[in-house]
């Protein structure tokens, strides 16, 4: 599978472009329906977030890339927002009362939880975030 790329307006109104472009090019490798779903919604964190907080001063883009490595699908996603690991993020407490949770959190403990692995590092100006799913 070579890699597929998009380019995309950091607008929350686009996440279903992002959303179908990211299952087509997982249908196409091969990713089973449970795998999918977690991957669906990783990315639906990672791209409202950036969406929401990546920008500021104003509008930016995402790029996402999709790539199929052996057996592993990778995503990543990236952003040239504020730099913010959101990997660094403590995992929030479950245990604790829904009424007295902090709010924020659970869409970084579902992208950790759905993706096989994932990682964050910032590389010239970009904020990317690489999640990758087995195939089985």
């Amino acid at each position: 599978m070579a890699p597929a790329r998009l380019r995309i307006a950091a607008r929350v109104e686009r996440l279903p472009e992002a959303v179908a472009f990211v299952e087509e090019q997982a249908d196409r490798f091969g990713l089973g329906p449970k795998k999918l779903f977690g991957l669906t919604l990783a990315l639906e964190e990672a791209f409202v977030n950036i969406c929401h907080h990546a920008f500021p001063s104003g509008e930016g883009e995402a790029e996402l890339a999709c790539d199929g490595v052996g057996e592993v699908f990778v995503l990543e996603v990236a952003d040239t927002g504020t730099p913010f690991d959101l990997l660094a993020l403590p995992i929030p407490d479950l245990t604790a009362d829904v009424m007295e949770r902090r709010i924020g959190g659970l869409g970084v403990y579902f992208i950790r939880t759905f993706s096989d692995s994932v990682s964050y590092h910032r590389e010239e100006g970009r904020n990317i975030l690489r999640m990758s799913f087995n195939r089985a």
